[in-house]
Order: structure tokens, then C-alpha cells, then sequence
């Protein structure tokens, strides 16, 4: 075995040979990009989103001789696949990163790491500032950056394998492949799709690229990109509650939020369920009791199945026109499709907004949820998460639980393509 394999095994699966101390920091603003497939790919895919903006960063990785052959072999396989595939798998399967091309490009990544270059700067000012990959906090910096790379990696192929080839989501009834797999023109589309990546990657420089967007173009057909809905939302939809934030004198306020989970209505066109009103209700009573100064309303497009109805956004409308609740205490959070994510979302909101962490925070819904959040949602969360976003505090009635935050919240999850 070569020295160099060796090394990257004893540090990337075995022992780092540093461990990392720097927390993540409020401050930090995540990048984005600038259209909704930039957004989705930024909260799904950190790292690889990374790669691709930071030019110092590109330029490494797209000079690098043994990463320029993993992409040349995918680009090769869209085009010799548009004539030799018949069946849909033959084109999708060798999109995805197989094992042995996540291992060498992780050992590529783990040579091409200095501290002191562009990849050493991006772990550093990126990778450890914005949390996005706070479990794997204790390894080395060049390990780091490793373990993102396989994460980011899985993620892409997870996306393939759910909206190309119809494995099952999570939520099946919900997140779902949007067409027949089994019907006889189905492969033609993967056909279609396939030769429309082709051309969007002829000239593709980076070694992610054609397989990337392989899977956005799969996200895309089957309208899946909800994970950039109204970002950036300290511009839109939350810009006066993010602006009231600063303004809080927080010693008046025993809590520092309370968060609604949504309910979504199982009936297409209803905008909002009547289990989503009542939590609403409750939740604005709290609110005007002086709990807490701010309201985060936590849902996002779910129930039914492709519902073009925001349960945050519906949430807020119902506050502000039946409980009179004023836009400014009011944060949404449109993204969650599980008790376990509108926790772990709101806590990620608090850290980004700038509400002090680690301190209580006000879960309010309906009796039997409540229940459910103070026994069952941790076992969940680290299920589903591999994280527990939060801790348990005191139960306060029959409809309020406390609950602190946890920078575990930050860890990006691309198991949920469209909650990551």
C-alpha cells in the first residue's frame, strides 16, 4: 500500500492527527449563488458549492489530473449512453459516484490539503465557521474536508436514486418520484435528460460537475427544488422580524421564541388545516402572555402530496389576519417536512438570526404532538439526523414543552433533498 493511502486511511478513518476547536460563527453567511439551483445545491451540497464558487478553490481541483479523468469518464458515459442504453439504469447507474471514486477522490483531496492554501482556507473560513458539517467537528482539517467530500458525494447519488430511479424517499407518500418507472417510455425521458446534461457539461471543469448535474436536472423534472423557497428569507418573507432582532431587549423575555410546528391538511387546496389554526391560536396567546418576542411558524410545502400550499407561510397569514400578531414577530420557517426538522430548523434560525443560543425556547402545539416531542422526537432525531438538534427542558403545560438549542443543528442532512 502507498504511503500516501495509507496516511489518508489512519487519518480519515482511524485517528486525526489534530483535532479541530473552532465553533461555528453567527456571523457567518452562508453562500448561495444566485439562482434557485445555486441555492439547492448550497444547502444540500455545502462543499461541492464551495468548490465551485471560490475561484482559488476551482482552480486546484479542476488542474488536477486524476480528478479531470473521474469527470472525463462521466461526461464519456452520458455520450456513449445516449446510443448503447435501453434500459433507464444503464444510464443512471454509472452517474452516481461509485465507491471507488469517492474513495480516490477523497485521497486526492486529502494530498491536495495544506493548511496554508486555498483548500486549508476553505475548511477554515468555511467549512468550520458555518457548522454545515458540525459532526464531524472532532476530525483533522484535511480529514474534514474528506468526510464533507464523501458526505456531499452520497447526497448527489441519494438524489439519483430516488428521482431517477424510484428508490424509495424517506417519506414516501410525500417526497416521492414523480413518475413510472416501470412504464415503457420512461426510458426515453432519462434519454432526454441525459442528453440535456450532456450539453450543459461539455466544457464542465470540475470533477462533480456532470454528475451534480445529473441530479439537479432529475430534482428539477420532478419539481423538487423547494429547499431554495423564498431564500434569502432576512430579504423576504423575514426581513422585519431579522431587522426586530437587533432592537430586543431580551431580559424582558423569560424564552427566546416559540415554535409552531405545521400541520398540514390532507385535502388538495386547502390552504391551511384546522390543527395548523388551533397550534396558531395557542401559540399567539403565549405570545401575547410576553413569553417570548418572537413566533417561528415551522412548515414547509407537505401534505398532500405536492401541495403548492407553505404551512409557514399559511401560518403567518393566520396569525397576523385572526390573532392580529405583528409581522415583525413572526420568523417562518418553510422548509420542514417532519416534527424532527421543524425543531432542528427553528434552532438554526435562532443561530442565524442572531437570537442568543442556549437559552429556553417554547415548543407550542396540540396536546398529543407535545406529547410526542417530549418522548418520542429525540430517538427520531438521531435516527433520521444521525444529530439531536436540541435538549429537553421542562414540560409547561399540556401544550408547551422547553427545549434548548444545539449547534448539532447546523449539519446538513442531503437524505431530505428539499429539507437538507
Amino acid at each position: 500500500m502507498k504511503r500516501n493511502t495509507l496516511l489518508y486511511l489512519l487519518s480519515v478513518i482511524l485517528l486525526p492527527l489534530q483535532t479541530l476547536s473552532q465553533s461555528p460563527d453567527p456571523a457567518y453567511k452562508l453562500i448561495f449563488g444566485k439562482t434557485t439551483e445555486d441555492i439547492v445545491v448550497a444547502k444540500n451540497y455545502y462543499l461541492l458549492s464551495l468548490f465551485h464558487n471560490i475561484p482559488e478553490v476551482s482552480k486546484i481541483l479542476s488542474e488536477d489530473t486524476t480528478l479531470m479523468r473521474i469527470a472525463k469518464a462521466k461526461t464519456d458515459h452520458l455520450a456513449s449512453s445516449l446510443n448503447n442504453c435501453k434500459d433507464f439504469r444503464c444510464y443512471t447507474t454509472k452517474m452516481k459516484f461509485s465507491e471507488d471514486e469517492i474513495f480516490a477522490i477523497g485521497e486526492r483531496l486529502f494530498k491536495l490539503y495544506k493548511p496554508g492554501n486555498a483548500l486549508g482556507r476553505l475548511v477554515k473560513e468555511h467549512l468550520l465557521r458555518s457548522g454545515a458539517y458540525y459532526i464531524y467537528q472532532h476530525s483533522s482539517p484535511d480529514s474534514l474536508l474528506v468526510k464533507a467530500w464523501q458526505q456531499d458525494a452520497r447526497g448527489v447519488n441519494f438524489a439519483i436514486g430516488v428521482y431517477a430511479e424510484g428508490d424509495k424517499a424517506r417519506y414516501p407518500n410525500i417526497d416521492s418520484i414523480g413518475y413510472n418507472t416501470q412504464s415503457k417510455r420512461y426510458p426515453d425521458l432519462v434519454n432526454v435528460v441525459t442528453n440535456t446534461v450532456r450539453e450543459e457539461c461539455k466544457n464542465a471543469a470540475l470533477f462533480f460537475e456532470p454528475s451534480l448535474t445529473y441530479a439537479l436536472r432529475f430534482i428539477e423534472i420532478n419539481e423538487r427544488l423547494n429547499a431554495a423557497d423564498y431564500e434569502p428569507m432576512t430579504e423576504k418573507e423575514n426581513a422585519a422580524a431579522f431587522k426586530k432582532v437587533a432592537s430586543v431587549k431580551w431580559s424582558n423575555y423569560k424564552y427566546r421564541t416559540i415554535m409552531v410546528p405545521g400541520a398540514g391538511p390532507d385535502i388538495a387546496g386547502v390552504a391551511l388545516s384546522g390543527e395548523g389554526m388551533l397550534r396558531c391560536r395557542v401559540a399567539a396567546y403565549r405570545y401575547k402572555e410576553g413569553l417570548a418576542p418572537f413566533i417561528i411558524v415551522s412548515g414547509g410545502k407537505v401534505h398532500p402530496y405536492k401541495t403548492k400550499y407553505c404551512e409557514a407561510t399559511e401560518m403567518k397569514r393566520y396569525l397576523m389576519e385572526a390573532m392580529m400578531i405583528p409581522e415583525s414577530a413572526i420568523i417562518i420557517e418553510p422548509h420542514a417536512r417532519h416534527t424532527t426538522t421543524n425543531m432542528r430548523n427553528s434552532v438554526r434560525l435562532i443561530f442565524r438570526y442572531h437570537i442568543p443560543f442556549d437559552k429556553p425556547c417554547i415548543a407550542s402545539t396540540d396536546k398529543f404532538q407535545s406529547i410526542y416531542i417530549t418522548t418520542v422526537l429525540d430517538d427520531r432525531c438521531k435516527k433520521e439526523l444521525n444529530e439531536l438538534p436540541y435538549r429537553q427542558g421542562d414540560r409547561l403545560s399540556e401544550t408547551e414543552s422547553v427545549f434548548y438549542p444545539s449547534l448539532e443543528a447546523l449539519q446538513i442532512n442531503p437524505y431530505e433533498i428539499m429539507d437538507p
